[in-house]
């Protein structure tokens, strides 16, 4: 059986209006549409980084004991809404900055559009003609990427699995010892081989299979 907290809100008899007004709440959605931290979101709406967080644990408290059946809670009405409403703009935030890092890896963007006008030598008519400069991709948004999305094998703590075969022991041999030296050898190769291919000092990157 789960429990729920009871939200505790000033009274709106009288007195000042209650913390979590409308506008408090679109504050919140808008700053959290545009991906900022939670202490900057709070900062814009006028509030603490506490009672925002406070808020969005018993909204999702809320959601989730809906979620698994029980009946919802009046009360909480407002932090669920204002929980599912975060959340969504969040998401959309995330799902835009990672539109962006995908175009530019995969190149293409247009960052200058030159056009020109010129007399055709051959038909004498007018002729316009427009150029468009567009980025190359970038192997290391795609780096960016892997590194923060996929931790376990392309963070910067992954662990780098190499097979160790043919270091001294010769097959249906007893275990002979290991050539440390070679073994040490082969890891460098190994380690260096997986290294992005260096750069340029114009910003471009060497392609790996034309060097030695």
């Amino acid at each position: 059986m789960s429990t729920r907290r009871k939200a505790r809100r000033p009274s709106s008899r009288g007195g000042r209006p209650r913390l979590l007004s409308e506008e408090v709440e679109q504050r919140l959605v808008a700053a959290s549409r545009t991906g900022v931290a939670v202490e900057l979101a709070a900062e814009m709406a006028g509030i603490s980084r506490t009672t925002f967080l406070r808020w969005m644990a018993e909204g999702r408290a809320e959601v989730e004991a809906r979620d698994a059946g029980e009946a919802p809670d009046p009360e909480l009405e407002e932090y669920a809404a204002l929980y599912e409403r975060v959340r969504t703009a969040r998401a959309t935030a995330a799902a835009r900055a990672m539109a962006n890092i995908r175009r530019v890896a995969d190149g293409g963007i247009v960052t200058r559009v030159t056009t020109r006008r010129f007399r055709d030598s051959v038909t004498g008519e007018i002729v316009e003609e427009t150029v468009e400069d567009r980025t190359s991709p970038d192997w290391r948004a795609d780096a960016w990427y892997l590194e923060r999305q996929h931790r376990e094998h392309y963070g910067k703590d992954a662990v780098v699995a190499v097979e160790i075969t043919g270091l001294g022991t010769p097959a249906g041999d007893d275990e002979q010892p290991v050539d440390l030296s070679a073994l040490a050898e082969r890891l460098d190769k190994s380690l260096f081989a997986v290294e992005y291919p260096p750069e340029l000092e114009d910003g471009s990157v060497v392609d790996a299979e034309f060097v030695d």
